[in-house]
């Protein structure tokens, strides 16, 4: 848990840091500046992960890349010091002492979390060689070769590189999801902190949205240990949802807020590709630009977005030979490190059949109407399974507001925010239907599951007038019953020896054979890794380098 807190602590600042020198690059480009700490946070982490990518592109991710980055830091401090005291100093004092207590009962819960718990199957399978990798060589052409799944690429994993920090503590950390689970709670503490001061009211529409994020983050503490991508992108999800619907309820004018959430959106589409239907919230600060003709905002926007895109997606084409992986048919580059096209439409096709349940990648094509039974009745749990037949429901009803919106009579002016609200709803709705008919592991897709329930609930809520109470009370009663699990859960990992350093990788009985003169290490049964052999594979296969070293890259066999 010390070692959790020490790197929280330098993840913090320098993310901090990084978010502010953005705050004032966005003052000055667009006359908007971020005020709220964990928005700042948010952005100087889009800003770390741009910068680990980068630097991935010329060396590893280690030791040189956390010193330019502290130093950079120190510049930043140092230039701004006064503006960053005065703003530290006014969020403490506007902090009551309840939120105080909470945010340190937050730190305390996810940081316990966070030392301990389950590591996740993937983790040990590849998500430990990949950060690895970048930590060891940045990128190495034609990675994908030796094991399809490093052509994945999150960006994810070059910011755990970042903050891993192995030569400072011993061992790489992998404490980034925890964090990112810490910020999304502390967005979700407004939720019962406005009530708690006697304003109960009406709940707003992004307080639905925080319920959902609440829920999810109950079903990922035991997890939140692994360096898995999936826990990052939903909570980013969630992140850019709620701020999104808060904008909106506080009438906020300016396109600028909503346009910023539009590159962090971009920023999910670099964690995981699913991500990107999201971007339909485009629209609306789209819409406001052009309608005062504000073109020269647009472009910088743009080059923002593309400038978050652009690591992330030479990195991918460095590993695979793709601009996108898996999808073969963005076949425009021609390079010899190139995953070949038959290997990569079968990942594809993998990766999809799985998360319908099938063992077989040859039913890919299958419609789903003859695999969705199957799905639904197999790989869901009971919840998912109420969760599902809830969304195919919601789903019906969203579409239903959004056509009844659309064809309403000209005389009939709609509430203010109204088209706002759905187009959020709409996002979700599409986000959700574009994962039950592509990949729907729940994992995968569980903020787009949760969201579209809880949005359409509260849309509904407040049409017909709730009771405020009533959804109080589930609220309440819903955080206690998760408490409890979390004090057994905590319960039943007390005696584990992480109070001081974090739960590292999982160990596992290797062999090894040499290529072109590297020692390749793979498990002597399974196909999990690890993180200490280096490098290391699944299984034992014929590999081709490109040139004398390792980091001149692989061939396709």
């Amino acid at each position: 848990m010390i070692f959790v807190l020490l790197n929280w602590a330098y993840i913090f600042v320098t993310a901090f840091l990084l978010g502010f020198a953005f705050s004032r690059l966005t003052q000055r480009l667009f006359g908007y500046r971020p005020e709220n700490i964990i928005e700042i946070i948010f952005f100087g982490l889009i800003a770390a992960t741009v910068y680990a990518q980068l630097f991935s592109l010329f060396w590893g991710v280690g030791a040189a890349a956390d010193f330019v980055l502290a130093a950079v830091c120190a510049v930043i401090f140092i230039f701004w010091r006064k503006n960053i005291m005065r703003l530290l100093t006014r969020s403490l004092k506007s902090s009551g002492a309840g939120y105080k207590a909470a945010l340190a009962g937050l730190v305390l819960v996810w940081c316990y979390c966070t030392s301990r718990g389950y590591m996740h199957y993937d983790s040990d399978l590849y998500h430990a060689q990949s950060i690895r990798w970048i930590e060891e060589y940045g990128v190495v052409p034609g990675l994908g070769n030796i094991h399809v799944r490093f052509a994945y690429n999150s960006s994810f994993f070059a910011l755990s590189a970042l903050y891993g920090m192995r030569d400072v503590f011993g061992q790489s950390l992998h404490t980034v999801n925890g964090l990112i689970a810490l910020l999304l709670s502390v967005e979700l503490i407004s939720m019962f902190t406005k009530r708690a001061r006697g304003a109960l009211g009406g709940f707003a529409l992004s307080d639905f949205a925080r319920l959902g994020a609440f829920y999810y983050l109950t079903l990922i503490y035991s997890d939140i240990v692994s360096p898995a991508s999936d826990y990052c992108v939903m909570c980013v999800v969630f992140y850019i949802v709620i701020r999104g619907l808060s904008y909106l309820e506080r009438e906020e004018k300016a396109a600028a807020p909503y346009a910023l959430l539009c590159v962090a959106g971009v920023y999910g589409v670099t964690l995981k590709l699913t991500a990107g239907v999201l971007l339909l919230l485009v629209l609306k600060p789209a819409y406001m630009l052009l309608k005062e003709k504000r073109f020269r905002e647009i472009c910088l926007y743009v080059l923002m977005g593309a400038l978050v895109l652009a690591p992330w997606m030479i990195r991918t084409a460095l590993i695979s030979g793709y601009l996108l992986y898996p999808f073969p048919a963005l076949d425009v580059l021609d390079v010899d490190w190139k995953i070949d096209a038959a290997a990569a439409a079968l990942d594809a096709a993998e990766i999809k059949t799985w998360g319908r349940g099938l063992n077989d990648a040859s039913l890919v094509g299958l419609p789903i109407w003859e695999w969705f039974p199957q799905w639904f009745k197999t790989t869901l749990p009971a919840i998912g399974k109420l969760f599902v037949s809830a969304d195919i429901v919601c789903a019906a009803i969203a579409a239903g507001l959004c056509v009844c919106f659309l064809l309403r009579p000209r005389n009939k002016k709609p509430v203010e925010g109204t088209a706002d609200k759905l187009l959020v709803l709409a996002a979700v709705t599409a986000s959700y239907v574009f994962w039950q008919l592509s990949a729907p592991l729940l994992r995968y897709g569980y903020a787009y599951v949760l969201l579209l329930i809880t949005l359409t609930g509260g849309i509904l809520y407040q049409r017909i007038g709730g009771n405020t109470r009533l959804v109080w009370c589930a609220a309440v009663v819903l955080a206690a019953a998760k408490a409890v699990s979390l004090a057994d859960y905590a319960a039943d990992m007390a005696d584990k020896p992480y109070y001081v350093r974090q739960q590292d990788y999982g160990s596992y009985a290797l062999e090894s054979f040499e290529a072109g003169g590297i020692t390749f290490y793979y498990p002597v049964s399974g196909d999990r890794v690890g993180y200490e052999s280096f490098p290391a594979i699944p299984r034992r296969v014929e590999l081709q380098l490109r040139g004398d070293t390792i980091k001149d890259g692989f061939r396709a066999k």
